[in-house]
């Protein structure tokens, strides 16, 4: 008679084989990703009868020689141990632009460029809870990383390089610093870094990356998250510190440095309302310590020379220099306007940022917004009315009116988009099916706001401007963006200029209309 078991068996073991298979190249795959075996399972298909005591030490034996092999393989790219993660991040964006600025007098001024930005930095966790960042980014101007195609071929130099160059594409060191989070509630950082500040492009052009110090705590109460942030930023090296007479060049009186340091502190809350609503705020104040040095050789500097240590006009009226383009004289300037459009005398600015979010026709909304006063912008006028008028300082002098009430700067906007999209417009959140649309007006006075911070976009870096801005951003995919912006804006006060120093339209001030238009392409890694 056939003995019936012996096909349960045949059956038995051909289940044993094929899961020893799987098994096997399970493991195998698992350990080419530097995961061990799972030696539960193995025990598993012996106690269930599949395999042999001896077919499972095998499959044990071949397995830890992959495991041997594979872990060979990985000490050929030798990494720190003090280094726990290394993430590769940045971006590359491709940009149509449209700038057009306006005189008082109906003159104008067109710029249609096509442009690109790099960005890519290493960024990840040290031991004893350090972390760390570096990135580098195209072009040199801190408010602005793009570099416009074409460039190159103007570029001066001998001898003559043709088109396709890649003189205007070099790469600088935007960010690079050190950060330690022993807990939730405290981080602190040092180096040049991302703003660490609650604030809105109104006070800070998004670009920037202070240089210096920050501390941020936080702690939650119930509903409520309160917060403070510490900064104290390095605005120029002022070294030699010291030096005695003579030493710096012929009719050189000594130097005792006054290195500049721009402190902000803050103070906020978050209060989670309801599940879907919060409300967002923070009181912040800014003042300088110290105001720095003109660096502009003595040969060329008159007194009074732009730059950060000499009194803020912000004006464009009077005869340019011999030889000088628009209003600015770049060789007798150190910001390459006539007046100074640089100084930081008389800036103690308080700024109040605010955001409500909530739902709004089953999507994401944010009402959002920036008040801003200079505590001391009144006698941040007087001064530029001193300065502008007064032969000693300026070899043309104008008269300006004194008008000691435009110290103020406040915007107030929506932004609209589906579930986690708020930010992308700023290229903080993307995900495939994203989509944002934001909208904001926005109004600066002349003695408001430090002209060196504010965004070189909108409105062309310039005080004395008011006007409205409005973009929308799709999500492509994962990792590719599209958005398109528009802003306008006008002169505010009249008999005033536009001050500002910035580097896309130097030869207009005032500016009487802005319009600008972008059409952005962004790829996220």
């Amino acid at each position: 008679m056939l003995n019936q078991t012996r096909p349960l068996q045949l059956l038995r073991r051909a289940i044993g084989v094929f899961a020893l298979c799987c098994l096997a190249a399970t493991i195998h795959a698992q350990t080419n990703n530097a995961v061990q075996h799972d030696d539960p399972l193995v025990d598993l298909l012996v106690k269930k009868g599949f395999v042999t005591l001896d077919e499972a030490q095998q499959l044990r034996s071949e397995s830890d020689s992959l495991k041997t092999n594979s872990s060979a393989s990985f000490t050929k790219w030798k990494i720190s141990d003090g280094i726990k993660s290394v993430e590769l991040f940045g971006d590359v964006r491709m940009r149509y632009e449209s700038r057009e600025v306006r005189t008082t007098i109906g003159g104008r001024i067109d710029l249609d460029r096509y442009r690109y930005a790099v960005r890519a930095g290493l960024r990840g966790d040290l031991a004893s809870d350090f972390y760390y960042g570096l990135r580098v980014e195209t072009a040199a101007n801190p408010r602005s990383p793009w570099v416009t195609f074409g460039t190159s071929s103007s570029s001066t130099g001998v001898p003559y390089q043709g088109p396709f160059g890649k003189g205007s594409a070099g790469l600088g060191l935007g960010q690079v610093y050190i950060g330690w989070q022993p807990s939730s509630n405290l981080d602190l950082i040092v180096g040049k870094f991302s703003n660490p500040l609650f604030t809105t492009p109104m006070v800070w052009d998004s670009d920037i990356n202070p240089e210096g110090a920050a501390e941020h705590f936080k702690y939650d109460i119930g509903q409520a998250q309160f917060f403070a942030n510490f900064g104290q930023f390095i605005y120029q090296d002022d070294n030699p510190s010291t030096s005695t007479a003579g030493l710096l060049g012929p009719g050189d009186t000594g130097h005792n440095g006054n290195t500049p340091f721009m402190m902000a502190w803050q103070g906020g809350f978050k209060y989670q309302i309801t599940k879907d609503i919060s409300f967002k705020a923070a009181g912040t104040l800014y003042n300088y310590l110290g105001h720095g040095t003109n660096n502009t050789p003595s040969s060329l500097a008159a007194p009074g020379t732009p730059g950060f240590s000499d009194t803020y006009v912000g004006e464009g009226y009077g005869i340019p220099v011999t030889g000088a383009s628009g209003y600015g004289n770049s060789a007798s300037s150190s910001d390459g306007f006539y007046y100074n459009q640089t100084g930081v005398n008389n800036l103690l600015v308080l700024e109040i940022p605010f955001q409500v979010d909530f739902r709004l026709l089953k999507h994401r909304a944010r009402i959002f917004g920036d008040f801003a006063e200079n505590l001391d912008g009144a006698q941040r006028a007087q001064a530029a009315v001193g300065a502008a008028s007064n032969p000693n300082i300026y070899f043309n002098t104008v008269k300006l009116p004194l008008q000691r009430n435009q110290y103020k700067a406040y915007q107030f906007g929506l932004a609209l988009g589906n579930d986690d999209a708020l930010g992308l417009v700023y290229g903080t959140t993307l995900k495939k099916g994203d989509w944002e649309a934001r909208f904001y007006w926005q109004h600066v006075e002349q003695y408001a706001l430090d002209p060196n911070l504010l965004d070189s976009d909108f409105f062309e870096g310039r005080g004395n401007m008011q006007g409205f801005y409005a973009a929308f951003s799709y999500g492509f995919t994962g990792s590719l963006l599209g958005t398109v912006r528009y802003g306008y804006a006008s002169r505010i006060d009249r008999e005033l200029g536009t001050g500002g120093s910035n580097q896309d339209v130097p030869q207009v001030n005032p500016i009487d209309q802005y319009n600008l238009v972008q059409l952005d392409l962004t790829l996220k890694f």
